[in-house]
């Protein structure tokens, strides 16, 4: 298989290490030693969403800026990602969607098919929209309309980086999303729908917003992953500290909608001295055997590119 190599990488095909700086990870976390794995002379790429359900075989769905679209890589360990090739391009006759990026995907139990959300963007306004696939390769839209759009005050003009799971004991899809600004939205609301098309949004929303006696997060919150556990709900963050410096932390919640314990030891990932020294972005972490990986944007001024952190052992000690 053939692996693009991002600047940094070498092909003396040892075993992947991991270095460790304690500027820049916290909680056990510890910057993978071949960063960045997606980037270069692809252009800024970011936004990841990446499916791991049968044991050497990964998908990363990413956004990828020069193509205005969303596009897939694949890999075999998690580390190495092939280039990219795009399963959904942006649509410039809807009006709502001439770029597309920040999506989510998930296979859906019930009819096995996979079920993309994404953030389609114009000049002033964003919403997310729904692709389905039956491989998981190329999408095909439900609708030429959004299935979610900014309709409540606190959204303003803008609702984008979707997340969703199925709940099996409710038999819905819950998202999590951003809302507020265009270029950087401010908190996270809640909705649920039991076709993946029609939302209902959470009265109390939004459902996590920055706090701001804290300074890494003082100014906004957005971009979440969460995670179903036996006991409670994970959720993988960003911070603000301002509107250009961003980083990375851990909250939890007995049912994912309330009372959000943010991580003691927060910002778990921050800013290194190379390629992600301006700030990181959108973290997604899974499960891989007794570790865990947390991808996620890193950017040195204008340019954005896709790394790993990575966890020993499944005990997050939250």
């Amino acid at each position: 298989m053939a692996f693009f190599l991002a600047p940094g990488w070498n092909s003396c095909g040892e075993h992947p290490t991991s270095k460790s700086d304690n500027a820049e990870t916290a909680g056990g976390w510890k910057k993978y030693g071949k960063n960045p794995v997606l980037g270069g002379d692809l252009g800024t790429i970011f936004d990841i969403s990446v499916l791991h359900d049968r044991p050497g075989d990964f998908d990363m769905y990413c956004s990828w800026r020069p193509r205005r679209s969303i596009a897939l890589s694949t890999s075999s360990d998690g580390l190495e990602w092939t280039k990219p090739v795009i399963c959904l391009p942006y649509n410039d006759s809807s009006g709502w969607e001439r770029d597309v990026n920040r999506p989510v995907v998930i296979r859906n139990p019930a009819d096995g098919k996979y079920y993309m959300w994404y953030t389609g963007e114009n000049d002033s306004a964003s919403a997310i929209g729904l692709a389905i696939s039956a491989d998981g390769r190329q999408f095909r839209r439900v609708s030429a309309q959004p299935v979610l759009v900014a309709d409540r005050p606190w959204e303003k003009k803008a609702v984008m980086c979707p997340h969703v799971i199925w709940d099996d004991q409710t038999n819905r899809f819950r998202m999590w999303y951003s809302g507020g600004e265009q270029y950087e939205p401010d908190a996270i609301g809640y909705a649920t729908s039991a076709d993946g098309v029609h939302w209902d949004k959470y009265e109390g929303n939004p459902v996590f917003y920055h706090d701001s006696t804290r300074e890494w997060e003082q100014d906004k919150v957005t971009a979440c992953q969460v995670i179903r556990r036996k006991d409670d709900y994970l959720m993988f963050y960003i911070g603000f500290k301002n509107i250009d410096y961003a980083q990375i932390g851990m909250a939890r919640s007995k049912d994912g909608i309330t009372k959000w314990e943010r991580y003691a030891q927060n910002p778990i990932i921050k800013p290194g001295s190379a390629w992600d020294s301006s700030a990181v972005y959108k973290p997604y972490a899974i499960e891989d055997g007794d570790r865990w990986l947390l991808y996620y944007n890193g950017r040195r001024n204008s340019m954005e590119q896709i790394g790993i952190a990575i966890h020993e052992g499944w005990d997050l000690g939250f």
